[in-house]
């Protein structure tokens, strides 16, 4: 069956608040089935994730839904969420601050998705540490992410997607995508940008307006360009009996309309065929 992903760091507060209408009617216009949102803001008397999904079908979880203690700072900043399609279950939402990176509020969440037909899926929106020098714990987290997947795994290869905070030559990515170990420990998903995407699909970038005011004051270089957002899919090794084809990916959020940018960051739509059976 045909599968749409989409990954989108909403940026919080930040910006124009037409912002979240302009996300919204994206949303409803690109009709994925798995979403994974980052820096979504939630109180007792507001729910930004409800703004973002209104009228689209999706079913949305917060994390603030699930936890039993807010994490410092995410009133400010917010804290990940996920929508999908068909009704999910949560398996589990990880809390990934650590000594040398307790300044993140975002956790990633995990959910099982029935998929009419073929079974169940598990979906993880991920987002990890942000500084540019937490590479080593950005490290942690994402070994971290793959011990998530591996309690909580289906049968359809498991889809990870969010802002990792690393371009793909870092450690991070690069254990992600089978290309390096961690701690003697390696793991393969395909990167679908890597795959099916085409250029160079930065998603943080001096090109958006809302993101260059950022990138001078934490990166002060005046061309800076990274490609940080992602949608990671399962392999053979981990799904011998199934198979997730990445048929296309591409950038989302990324025009302007009338003059006002969605987010900071751009997100990532991919296109998936998915299956119960092994590929020919």
């Amino acid at each position: 069956m045909r599968l749409r992903v989409v990954t989108l760091n909403v940026w919080n507060r930040q910006g124009d608040p037409k912002r979240i209408d302009l996300i919204n009617l994206e949303l409803r216009r690109l009709a994925p089935d798995l979403v994974s949102l980052q820096e979504v803001l939630k109180s007792p008397d507001h729910s930004q994730l409800d703004e973002l999904i209104h009228d689209t079908g999706l079913h949305g979880t917060h994390q603030a839904d699930v936890l039993r203690t807010i994490p410092p700072h995410a009133d400010r900043f917010g804290g990940s969420a996920i929508a999908t399609r068909w009704p999910h279950r949560v398996e589990e939402v990880l809390d990934l601050r650590m000594s040398d990176a307790n300044d993140v509020p975002w956790c990633s969440l995990a959910v099982t998705v029935p998929l009419p037909g073929e079974g169940d899926l598990l979906f993880i929106a991920a987002a990890t540490s942000w500084r540019l020098a937490a590479e080593s714990a950005r490290e942690r987290q994402v070994v971290a992410l793959t011990d998530l997947d591996a309690r909580h795994r289906q049968p359809l290869p498991t889809i990870i997607a969010g802002d990792f905070n690393a371009t793909p030559d870092a450690a991070s990515i690069r254990y992600l995508t089978g290309l390096q170990s961690l701690g003697g420990r390696s793991v393969k998903y395909h990167d679908a940008w890597e795959v099916a995407g085409e250029g160079q699909g930065y998603t943080w970038s001096v090109d958006n307006p809302n993101a260059r005011s950022e990138i001078g004051r934490i990166v002060r270089q005046p061309r800076h360009r990274r490609r940080v957002d992602y949608v990671f899919v399962g392999s053979w090794d981990a799904h011998p009996k199934a198979s997730c084809e990445i048929q296309a990916a591409s950038l989302a959020f990324d025009l302007a309309v009338d003059g006002i940018w969605p987010s900071d960051h751009f997100g990532v739509v991919a296109d998936l065929e998915i299956s119960a059976a092994p590929s020919a």
